[in-house]
């Protein structure tokens, strides 16, 4: 088991690691809209939310050899599902490999942002 860290990406603001690869399968943790040079969530809507968290997945993918390609799985979560056209707007720009995906709207997320999204992928 690796653990990959990244000052690329926000540090974890909890008692777990950015992401972990087990048997060349890369787990990451969810990743919200901090700005890894600040710690802060970045200004706007939904679309500026979720471009930071592809920037933050994108380094993490970065650091572990790997990239959006080779993602397989992602679990996304909205903290408004109204919010789902607008997300997927900025996700299509990533995921072009059309991962398996689950998305969902819960009722709270960290530090009040509008999503966070996790990723499996594959490590070369």
């Amino acid at each position: 088991m690796k653990k990959i860290n990244t000052s690329k990406a926000p540090a974890a603001i909890g008692p777990y690691s950015q992401a972990l690869i087990v048997n060349g399968i890369l787990y990451s943790s969810g990743q919200i809209p901090l700005d890894p040079a600040t710690g802060n969530v970045v200004e706007g809507g939904i679309k500026e939310q979720s471009l930071q968290v592809m920037k933050n997945i994108k380094a993490i993918l970065e650091e572990a050899n790997t990239s959006f390609e080779n993602v397989f799985k992602t679990t996304c979560f909205l903290s408004n599902i109204e919010d789902f056209a607008a997300f997927n707007e900025v996700y299509a720009e990533y995921f072009t490999g059309k991962p398996a995906r689950s998305c969902v709207a819960v009722k709270d997320l960290p530090k009040g942002v509008l999503v966070e999204v996790e990723v499996i992928a594959l490590v070369s």
